[in-house]
């Protein structure tokens, strides 16, 4: 493949670059031989940054629809070839086809300054430049009011997020402030964010049709600012028109425009945006086997999502949990050779938009989700796993506590189980196979800032993954799936008696849910 062999060399010599703390194994422990060996390979023969390169930097983001993401596809099968592994491509529907171009934003008046900014997913080109005045939301309070003032906004670019007074975080005004400005800030900011949403109510609009109504009204573009309340972070989802673009501009550069548009200063951008719309995309998963020599019709899965958002790399959503699926399949298939049952690796597409791939899986394959006797899902972020519930599976305990018995002190030491914990009803790719009565779940990895910093921002980049941490969840991936496939028994399915929410009603086990085959279906 053309990917593998532009970045194949540089990623070994990459690779060379840096030193692995290791995963010490206690001398007195009784580990398996198969799972030391694990240990012993992620040590000292680790594939992770070379992969992570190739992925993160050679591929890039991968949002379904585009043909970064075929190429992760096609990179991850070749992968898993390359190894000796069965894998192929498993097609569950289609998305509207486009590819990220270029992205330019100026300001232009009253002086010149580039700003920091991006366009959103599946957004219009410019095709030419556009330039325009910046105008801001008018402060009315009713629906007929707002649509009033509509028409004035043919030719212009409109921001239509909310200002933000202050762009520094709250960890760093609680770190400075004293405690009474601290309190006074975080009550203006809070009633600040009650206004604006209250105003969008007023206005008879929401995030999904207010783009609608300027693009009709006929504005130029629509800008917003997605800021994550973290310095420097903006999270990037999709475009809500379909014939101008939309962007997103960093705080800093949104609150300068707004404050300028407000005090009539009428400033003015221009957008150069270079994507291309393209012809309906076929949407895959890249499914890996390594074959069952006794059970074969029974199955451990290895699952991760493999898309991603676009505004940066995609790295610890969810690089990193693709990364540890695949190189925990390279070391099965390395040092286990008579595997009892078939393992198999799930790299979904489309998860973003609603866990398409993996209950595309679930809904295509019945005689794998009959046999399955447990999947193991990776998708929060960098940090080492501290978490696993039962998911509301009434024996879940049985089983988990003996297979994570089998797993290094150093790795299963800093792991909380939850039994038998309530079952997922989303989330991430976990959730396709509990509402099937499966029992698949969640390595529930350690924080490092995912939700505020690295989740679908423009932050989600390479430098982001720490390395070590991930090494340990191959670890514990490797050794859960050796023990899972080699336990003389098949996995207990029977359900937890659901408790009552806050109202008095019985809560129900999550529903078994299509998925969306098409951008048509999804909203």
């Amino acid at each position: 493949m053309r990917i593998n062999r532009f970045f194949a060399v540089p990623a070994v010599m990459l690779a060379a670059q840096f030193s692995w703390a290791q995963v010490k194994v206690d001398p007195k422990e009784n580990l398996n031989p198969i799972v030391k060996s694990f240990v012993e390979e992620v040590n000292n023969n680790s594939q992770l940054e070379g992969m992570a390169y190739e992925l993160l930097d050679g591929i890039g983001p991968r949002l379904v629809g585009t043909p970064e993401m075929l190429a992760a596809n096609e990179w991850s099968a070749e992968k898993l070839r390359s190894w000796g592994i069965e894998a192929s491509l498993q097609q569950f529907g289609t998305w509207k086809g486009w590819q990220r171009g270029t992205t330019h934003v100026d300001m232009v008046f009253p002086r010149v300054k580039s700003l920091s900014a991006t366009q959103l997913a599946w957004s219009p080109a410019t095709r030419k430049a556009v330039e325009a005045e910046v105008v801001i939301l008018p402060k009315v309070s009713s629906k007929a009011e707002f649509d009033k003032w509509l028409p004035s906004v043919k030719g212009k670019i409109v921001l239509m997020a909310q200002y933000q007074k202050i762009g520094r975080s709250d960890e760093q005004i609680k770190e400075f402030a004293t405690p009474e400005l601290y309190e006074k800030l975080k009550a203006e900011k809070e009633q600040a964010t009650k206004d604006f949403t209250a105003y969008v109510k007023n206005i008879g609009y929401d995030n999904n049709t207010l783009p609608e109504a300027l693009e009709n009204a006929g504005a130029a573009g629509i800008a917003i600012s997605n800021w994550t309340g973290i310095m420097g972070a903006n999270r990037i989802f999709g475009a809500k028109t379909s014939k101008i673009p939309m962007i997103d501009i960093d705080v800093e550069d949104y609150g300068m425009l707004y404050r300028m548009a407000e005090k009539g200063a009428q400033p003015k951008i221009k957008i150069d945006a270079q994507s291309k719309v393209l012809p309906e995309a076929k949407s895959f998963n890249t499914i890996g086997m390594i074959k069952g020599k006794e059970k074969p019709d029974e199955y451990v899965i290895l699952s991760a999502h493999l898309d991603s958002w676009d505004g940066a790399q995609g790295a610890t959503d969810n690089g990193t949990g693709t990364l540890t699926m695949l190189e925990a399949m390279r070391i099965l298939k390395k040092y286990y050779p008579n595997n009892k049952r078939t393992i198999v690796i799930g790299l979904w597409g489309s998860e973003e938009q609603g866990l398409n791939g993996s209950r595309g899986f679930v809904a295509d394959n019945p005689h794998i989700i009959k046999g399955t006797q447990a999947a193991f899902n990776q998708d929060n972020g960098t940090g080492r796993v501290i978490n696993i519930s039962g998911q509301g599976f009434v024996k879940a305990y049985d089983y988990i506590g003996k297979w994570l018995d089998g797993v290094p002190k150093a790795v299963r030491s800093h792991i909380k189980t939850d039994f038998p914990g309530m079952p997922g009803g989303g989330g991430s790719d976990h959730a396709s196979f509990v509402a099937a009565g499966v029992p698949g779940f969640s390595l529930g990895s350690l924080n490092w800032g995912y939700f505020g910093y690295t989740w679908h921002t423009t932050k989600d980049t390479y430098d982001k993954i720490v390395f070590d941490e991930v090494k340990n969840n191959v670890i514990l991936t490797a050794a859960l799936a050796y023990m899972a496939s080699e336990d003389p028994e098949f996995t207990n399915r029977e359900k937890r008696v659901m408790p009552k929410d806050d109202k008095g009603n019985t809560m129900q086990w999550p529903e078994v849910k299509e998925p969306k085959r098409s951008s048509k279906d999804y909203k």
